[in-house]
């Protein structure tokens, strides 16, 4: 295998196979042996894959020297240190060593690897990515000597070698195979969403086993929208209202690049996949996530924008003089107008349009109101417009009143979502103090 795999390469990437193996060598002698068109692509993988999110635990800490506690449903779970340090990090693996750990979810060691770890579907890389990331990390990355906290999750999550059968039910192990009735730029957007991108780990729901339902479009709930730590990773589908059925490619891939896009804006760990993955990703790739994205088709839609539905325009109007007394209405001329405007339609670069806002139309409201409970500030990118930070509401608004005017955004301007109530707005306020 692995050496099939140095076979496929027109440079030369490592020159010392013994066994059927790389071997491992101290990363100064690795790197006098490999093209640096080589490195530049592992670190341009790293960067799709968003490596550093996972592994590097704040804006001060080492580059990929784990240690940042991420939130599961069964405690939390910190990520593991993926420097070539040869004692806490990876500096011992061999290329087949990271190859099973990336792709299978199985350590050095022999053990088991949370799905945290998002392997089911990393395992759609292909090897000659495997081995472009194997190369930048072991040449190019700092080794850093730091052994990050230990994982203790309480009986019976804490049994890893019983994830061979949950490996066994729910990972198909398998790289991505193009398909012969779809063009180069579906094959290379559906590749770079499946495998490296992981997008379906946020954006994709998951059963009653922590599975995803889906892992390609084969599936009707493939990139539905699904809520991880307390955000709702949004709809990616062709829906209408509340997915991409009304954004072109070319809204995506602004988004994408920029944090603004379909007249919408990056709002919660969707504006670190932004600043740290999508804004440097080439706008060939990014035009082809999109192309993908936009084939994907609609499934169960249940909320609509209606722009010329009768009443639209005297809401409008009634709102501009201060004569609408619907629930809601108040608070919304108080607080909201000023940067989202009487119609609904924001002002672009800087404040997200709320009508048609596919955000807004979610079925599930769960980002929604968080926004209006902590606030936000929009991404930072190099070619974006300059960050824009919207106020927290918390301690200002009682869970009655953010209903009231959440409900009123959902259904105004030709939206039509169902109400918000105020017992999802207590309910996330204390999901939000539990927070570790």
């Amino acid at each position: 295998m692995l050496l099939k795999i140095a076979g496929i390469l027109n440079r030369t990437a490592i020159k010392v196979v013994i066994c059927g193996y790389v071997a491992f060598l101290p990363s100064l002698v690795i790197a006098q042996q490999i093209d640096r068109a080589d490195i530049n692509r592992g670190a341009y993988l790293a960067r799709i894959g968003d490596c550093v999110a996972c592994h590097t635990a704040g804006p001060q800490a080492p580059l990929f020297a784990g240690g940042m506690p991420l939130n599961s449903p069964f405690g939390l779970i910190y990520s593991a240190n993926i420097t070539p340090d040869p004692v806490n990090g990876i500096g011992r693996y061999t290329l087949d060593d990271f190859s099973r750990a990336v792709r299978n979810g199985i350590d050095k060691n022999g053990s088991r690897l949370y799905p945290a770890m998002p392997y089911p579907s990393f395992t759609r890389i292909t090897d000659e990515d495997i081995l472009a990331l194997y190369i930048y990390f072991m040449t190019e990355v700092k080794p850093v000597d730091y052994k990050p906290p230990e994982t203790k999750l309480p009986f019976p999550f804490n049994i890893r070698w019983d994830l061979i059968f949950w490996d066994a039910i729910f990972v198909r192990n398998e790289r991505y195979k193009p398909r012969n009735d779809r063009d180069a730029q579906w094959n290379r957007g559906a590749y770079l969403v499946q495998s490296l991108g992981h997008c379906g780990t946020c954006h994709t729901p998951r059963g009653l086993a922590f599975q995803e339902k889906g892992y390609t479009e084969s599936s009707p709930a493939y990139l539905k929208g699904a809520v991880l730590d307390n955000w709702f990773a949004s709809d990616l589908t062709g829906d209408l209202g509340s997915g991409l059925g009304r954004w072109s490619e070319a809204d995506i891939a602004s988004f994408l690049a920029t944090g603004h896009g379909g007249q919408i804006t990056a709002s919660g760990s969707m504006i670190a996949v932004v600043e740290n993955s999508t804004q440097y990703l080439h706008k060939d790739d990014l035009n082809a996530i999109a192309h993908y994205l936009k084939s994907l088709p609609a499934h169960d839609e249940k909320a609509h924008y209606k722009p010329d539905l009768p009443g639209v325009a005297m809401t409008v109007a009634a709102m501009a003089t201060g004569e609408i007394e619907r629930p809601g209405a108040g608070l919304y001329q108080s607080f909201c107008m000023k940067c989202h405007k009487n119609t609904g339609n924001g002002e672009p670069g800087k404040f997200p349009k709320l009508a048609g806002n596919s955000s807004v139309l979610a079925e599930n409201t769960t980002s929604l109101i968080r926004l209006l409970l902590e606030g936000s500030k929009t991404a930072q990118t190099k070619e974006g417009p300059k960050p824009q930070e919207m106020p927290a509401f918390a301690e200002k608004f009682s869970d009655l009143q953010i209903a009231e005017v959440l409900s009123f955004i959902r259904n105004s301007w030709g939206n039509k979502a169902s109400p918000v109530t105020p017992r999802e707005i207590s309910s996330l306020r204390r999901r939000l103090q539990k927070k570790p």
